[in-house]
């Protein structure tokens, strides 16, 4: 399944539904197009920059995603060719059972998190 995520054309802030905005009323789970008509960028709003609405956003896809215990990136470019996974693999195409290849390695994470896998991860704001 491929997330549809957002980000502002000015202040580079990312809408996802998977987390949506539980602190301005907005579940995680909300598609960007059942927003509604009077959504405003938290961050534009908050700066002072003006009411940038979902006009003001613009379909994105990470390539990266970061393992939020011990930092390793994935990068679809890179893919992982030493586990089977070629280069160009987008994230959301990783088999369901994918584990953090440092994570997984290291007996200490292993013991205290179990087995570090796709949902450990978070996309990252850069290409």
């Amino acid at each position: 399944m491929v997330v549809k995520r957002y980000r502002c054309k000015l202040c580079g802030y990312i809408y996802s539904p998977l987390r949506g905005e539980p602190h301005n009323g907005i579940p995680a789970g909300t598609e960007f197009e059942d927003l509604p008509e009077t959504y405003v960028c938290p961050v534009c709003g908050m700066e002072g920059k003006g009411k940038i609405g979902k006009w003001g956003f613009d379909e994105w896809a990470p390539m990266k995603f970061r393992c939020v215990i011990c930092g390793y990136v994935y990068d679809q470019k890179r893919g992982e060719p030493h586990n089977g996974i070629k280069a160009g693999t987008p994230f959301e195409e990783l088999p369901d059972d994918y584990k953090c290849p440092v994570c997984y390695a290291d007996e200490k994470i292993k013991k205290g998190m179990g087995k570090v896998g796709r949902t450990q991860f978070e996309p990252l704001d850069t290409d």
